[in-house]
């Protein structure tokens, strides 16, 4: 049975590809993901994870080994952040373009320059268009579930895409919480220990993957990973019901916290929803009507149904842990706001802008930001609808 013990978050992770029964391991180390992998290094080493682990010299080999094996059958992890992530790039197109189930930790951390080694979301969010699904988790128990399901998810013939699960740098990846860690039996009533790819390469049953595609079929396939992703959104609901059904816990495409009646609800992505909810405690005590929508799926984006939970408010507060130099606004504000360029009724949409480089977002940050989020909510007039919080001049 589900024993809750002390545990750092990385570690936990790591206990999931674990449980998972992954084929290969292939990673390169890089702050603040190192945990992870040298956790499975270990567990590979004392023979508790009959895996193959690779040790290559960049994170674009760790994708490309990762790419080749998964393509071969293998049931494939890795893990990496911010600058490894980035020079994943050109691989990272590969493994969605050839459907490869690859999953892979996303510890989220700045992106130099200037060097920095804390949170923020700009590292994943820089690959949002790679085609590969994105799933955000608040804390520990939430990134050890998710990582078990994004392997069903992943595998799934409708889906066949790889997958980031995204935590927190420091703030989850390091830290030590009591997380529900399944054991072998209970895991195996949900996700098969075997992979059974669709198509693979072998010697006995040839094929190929990964071939060039002229102009005539090279939009037919990009059409296609549209395709699979749209599919996506299904399968992760139901993956994680038959999740909450056998362990009691489910996590949806977000999560919601009073936001039934609430005049403003805060949009917020991954460890910050917890300082949300706190802050919406002592607003509520107050008397004023805010709420909190976790984001927890980002690829697909599931907007149609954010509209759906949030169109009665009056203002939706997003708050990003990142920025889009010569854009407008953060990342989720700007596709949340087009979005809903759709809807006649919809809330007025604002952004702070909050945390970036690892700075603490607060809850005293929250209190401020409701404050100006309500006087919208209270006069209809939006005068600035992007705001840096805690930024020094």
């Amino acid at each position: 049975m589900a024993k809750r013990i002390g545990i750092e978050v990385s570690a936990a992770v790591a206990e999931a590809a674990k449980l998972a029964d992954v084929d290969i391991v292939a990673a390169y180390p890089i702050t603040p993901q190192t945990h992870v992998v040298e956790t499975l290094a270990t567990l590979v080493a004392n023979g508790e994870l009959d895996a193959e682990y690779i040790n290559v010299e960049s994170e674009h080999s760790a994708m490309s080994a990762c790419v080749g094996a998964s393509a071969a059958g293998a049931r494939v992890f890795t893990s990496t952040s911010s600058q490894g992530l980035a020079l994943m790039h050109e691989m990272l197109y590969i493994a969605s373009a050839c459907r490869l189930p690859i999953v892979m930790s996303v510890v989220n951390r700045s992106l130099s320059g200037p060097i920095n080694i804390w949170c923020d979301h700009q590292d994943s969010l820089g690959e949002r268009d790679t085609g590969w699904i994105q799933i955000y988790v608040e804390d520990g128990q939430e990134a050890f579930d998710t990582t078990l399901q994004a392997f069903k998810i992943a595998e799934d013939h409708r889906v066949l895409t790889p997958i980031m699960v995204c935590l927190d740098g420091f703030i989850l990846s390091h830290v030590i919480e009591p997380i529900a860690i399944l054991d072998e039996e209970e895991v195996g009533r949900f996700l098969s220990k075997k992979y059974t790819p669709k198509n693979s390469l072998h010697p006995e049953n040839p094929v190929s993957i990964g071939l060039l595609a002229g102009p005539d079929y090279y939009f037919e396939l990009r059409r296609q990973q549209v395709e699979a992703l749209d599919s996506a959104k299904k399968v992760i609901l139901e993956v994680d019901e038959e999740y909450r059904k056998l362990f009691g816990r489910g996590y949806g495409l977000f999560d919601s916290y009073k936001i039934d009646d609430a005049d403003v609800v805060f949009l917020t992505v991954g460890s910050m929803t917890g300082t949300a909810r706190v802050a919406v405690d002592k607003l509520r005590e107050q008397g004023k009507k805010v709420g909190v929508l976790k984001l927890r799926v980002f690829r697909p984006h599931p907007y149609k149904e954010i509209y759906g939970a949030v169109r009665r408010a009056k203002v939706l507060a997003v708050v990003d842990r990142d920025l889009e130099p010569g854009a407008y606004g953060g990342v989720f504000f700007g596709e949340v706001r087009s979005a809903f360029l759709d809807y006649d009724e919809k809330p007025k949409v604002i952004n702070f802008i909050a945390g970036l480089g690892g700075r603490d977002i607060t809850v005293t940050d929250f209190l401020s930001m409701a404050d100006k989020a309500l006087k919208v909510a209270e006069t209809g007039v939006v005068k600035q609808d992007v705001e840096y919080v805690g930024l020094r001049e």
